[in-house]
């Protein structure tokens, strides 16, 4: 089974309503935990399976104006850590993916926050700057395509004994080879230098 169900929020926590958060969270988070209750009685009655959460880098490493969109990644990442403890007993595998910016129409389906495009925002500039990066980089032609996310699903489902995490994308791994390297502040004068 693969939890892909998602979509983008971007805006500053301030300028977030709770409802906004509260959608954010059914669709990334509280769906793929229905998915996965419905289908764990048929895994374990078979006695394998493999389920395959679509994570995020963004799972791992926080950026800014994607608050709510990362808190349910980080959250998917929690419960698809402690699920594939709860579930090897019974064959059942565990996978996280992790893409990063990968050429998709993420920011087509993604949603501008309310109060976050209104021009009294104090957080409207950083909002540009941010929402104008990841444009540049869906149109960057080093961007990876979808299909290096199928192959590493592929991989993933077909191998032997699994990892838990796997990263998709030209700058997946690098990003987070660089969030274990480094220092907090390095790393977030680089997360500084590429958003802001």
């Amino acid at each position: 089974m693969v939890n892909n169900a998602g979509y983008g929020l971007f805006g500053s926590l301030e300028d977030l309503s709770i409802e906004e958060i509260k959608a954010q969270f059914e669709t990334n988070f509280f769906g793929v935990i229905r998915v996965t209750q419905k289908v764990l009685p048929i895994m374990r009655k078979q006695n394998s399976g493999t389920i395959v959460n679509l994570s995020s880098v963004g799972g791992r490493v926080g950026v800014p104006v994607l608050s709510a969109y990362q808190s349910t990644k980080f959250a998917l990442e929690g419960l698809s850590e402690s699920l594939s403890y709860e579930l090897e007993p019974f064959g059942i595998r565990v996978v996280i993916v992790e893409p990063g910016f990968i050429r998709t129409n993420i920011m087509n389906s993604s949603i501008m926050a309310k109060k976050a495009v209104d021009r009294e925002s104090p957080y409207l500039s950083l909002m540009q700057k941010v929402e104008n990066h990841f444009k540049s980089m869906m149109d960057n032609p080093s961007t990876s395509q979808p299909e290096v996310v199928a192959n590493v699903i592929l991989q993933a489902i077909t191998s032997e004994n699994p990892q838990l995490r796997y990263t998709a994308g030209n700058d997946a791994a690098t990003v987070m080879q660089a969030r274990k390297t480094m220092s907090d502040s390095e790393f977030g004068n680089l997360i500084k230098q590429q958003f802001l």
